[in-house]
């Protein structure tokens, strides 16, 4: 009982499905803005709502 968390298998392939996605929607295209790095951030934790049809852009 160290305390130690360990990452959960579902996580781990939640984020690496969300990044397929992700990449696929080019989200990666315009990471030199904040704007940017956010809605790829969010593209990835949100991935279902994604193939669903929404577009997650942030204008900051």
């Amino acid at each position: 009982m160290g305390g130690r968390r360990s990452v959960s298998l579902v996580f781990v392939v939640w984020v690496v499905i969300g990044v397929i996605v992700a990449y696929n929607n080019h989200y990666f295209d315009s990471l030199k803005t904040l704007g940017g790095v956010l809605s790829a951030l969010l593209a990835i934790l949100l991935w279902p709502l994604i193939l669903l049809g929404t577009k997650i852009t942030l204008n900051i």
